[in-house]
């Protein structure tokens, strides 16, 4: 039995099929578009979303609604979007911590990379790996040294199991041949705060939650997770300088339902692409530790098998399961 909801579906997704690409060019957009975020308001992704929003809204001549659907590690929004029809009107701000969730969760009741069209890559996001002064490393060769030397004595605390800061440090642990616990807080201040008190030994936190503490001294910046250093941290080296290929940084983009017409999606990457050119929102992404990474549809979607692949390897070798 076909319920109203999946015949409507059905009958957005024949009508894409059928309505020829230069109707949908020029009539898209007629109306409000909905940008789902997967987390609270506040965070990283909710602000970055409302970047966008703003400059699609402005270009695109439509309000677009920023639409906060936190749960689940963002599998609540992103089924959202799965499941909209695919007309472009409600999009996904899709992350690191999606590709992730496609072998972190067993059971989802869709597939990221099949599911889901993408449109365009947004930033990147590193992440800064940091210790306190006082520890016994004054520098990333010293840290791999001393980790090595007292295997299972070292605590990585992170913001959540299965997080994109999580999974940074098990990468380095698989990349280093070193050892040491995982534990899991809420966020970026609790693990900061026990960071601070000696409860845990290294972090591999998001630049803006570190750097007011790296500033003060209270925090020692080791490296960068990113594959360049960061403008905000010049003389902090990459971890990939003393560890080849290593590379783990955070990062968002848009994505839609699979089925969108390709010229709507084609519509709204050119729309995207001129905002991450524009000298004022490139500025205010660089001011959040942020690198704006332009391009085409085919590029992100390169972008996301790769780091599905990546993140599989390590959250299988690793054994993580979801908190």
């Amino acid at each position: 039995m076909i319920t109203r909801r999946r015949f409507v579906e059905l009958a957005a997704a024949s009508a894409a099929l059928v309505r020829p690409p230069s109707i949908w060019a020029q009539s898209y957009p007629a109306q409000q578009i909905r940008l789902l975020v997967g987390f609270a308001a506040g965070g990283n992704f909710d602000i970055v979303a409302r970047i966008v929003g703003q400059w699609l809204s402005e270009r695109l001549r439509q309000p677009v609604l920023v639409e906060n659907r936190p749960g689940a590690s963002s599998n609540i929004a992103t089924e959202a979007v799965v499941n909209a029809a695919p007309d472009g009107y409600t999009l996904l701000l899709a992350g690191a911590v999606n590709a992730i969730n496609t072998t972190l969760y067993e059971s989802l009741p869709f597939v990221f990379t099949q599911d889901l069209t993408a449109v365009a890559g947004v930033v990147r996001f590193p992440n800064v790996m940091t210790v306190s002064p006082s520890f016994p490393a004054d520098n990333l060769a010293d840290f791999i040294a001393y980790a090595r030397a007292h295997p299972g004595k070292l605590n990585q605390g992170s913001s959540g199991n299965g997080t994109t800061q999580h999974l940074a440090g098990e990468l380095f642990k698989m990349m280093t041949g070193t050892d040491f616990a995982h534990i899991p807080y809420k966020g970026a201040s609790q693990a900061i705060t026990d960071l601070l008190a000696g409860q845990v030994q290294v972090l591999f936190e998001p630049l803006p939650a570190s750097m007011p503490f790296i500033k003060a001294g209270k925090l020692r910046a080791l490296a960068v997770t990113s594959a360049s250093r960061a403008g905000t941290l010049p003389d902090v080296p990459t971890i990939g300088e003393h560890v080849p290929d290593y590379e783990a940084s955070g990062w968002t983009g848009v994505c839609a339902p699979g089925r969108t017409p390709p010229a709507v999606i084609g519509t709204l990457n050119a729309a995207i692409n001129a905002g991450l050119t524009d000298a004022g929102i490139v500025k205010r992404f660089s001011e959040l530790g942020a690198s704006t990474m332009p391009g085409s549809p085919e590029e992100f979607a390169q972008l996301i098998a790769a780091e599905t692949q990546k993140w599989a390897r390590v959250v299988r070798r690793g054994k993580i399961k979801p908190a």
